[in-house]
């Protein structure tokens, strides 16, 4: 693996705050000029480093009106089919697999009742499961 030094470790950090910020304002913030902001910002691409970047969502203006977090305990050693069916759904945002009590951990993003239990109702095709529901969101 090769070694950030800590100007890249500036911008990475520069990206997180603010994925828009203009390669000169990082460049500012670091002592570069923007476009050796650039070359290492395309370096720490091609590394895996940055591996995309993202928008961050207002969930109460898109209707999501509940977070589920759920263990999966899988009845069979279907893991590449849960793969799969996970990878496909929409609402799932997260998916962990996960050691100790379980097999999976999911976090799922819904816009009703009705939508969870659709979502239960597939997973049960693999096995059980332990449901938890957000209540506050603080970080």
């Amino acid at each position: 693996m090769t070694l950030l030094d800590s100007t890249d470790l500036e911008i990475v950090k520069c990206l997180r705050e603010n994925g828009r910020m203009l390669w000169k304002d990082i460049g500012a913030k670091v002592h570069l000029t923007g476009q050796a902001v650039a070359d290492r910002v395309h370096r720490l691409e091609d590394l895996g480093v940055l591996k995309g970047y993202s928008v961050i969502l207002d969930d109460d203006l898109l209707g999501i009106s509940q977070i589920a977090l759920i263990t999966i305990f899988l009845k069979s050693g279907r893991h590449a089919d849960f793969r799969t069916f996970i990878k496909n759904k929409e609402e799932v945002c997260e998916a962990h697999r996960i050691s100790g009590d379980g097999c999976y951990w999911l976090k799922a993003k819904l816009t009703s009742q009705a939508q969870l239990n659709k979502l239960l109702d597939e997973i049960n095709e693999f096995g059980g499961y332990r449901l938890c529901l957000s209540v506050n969101n603080f970080k």
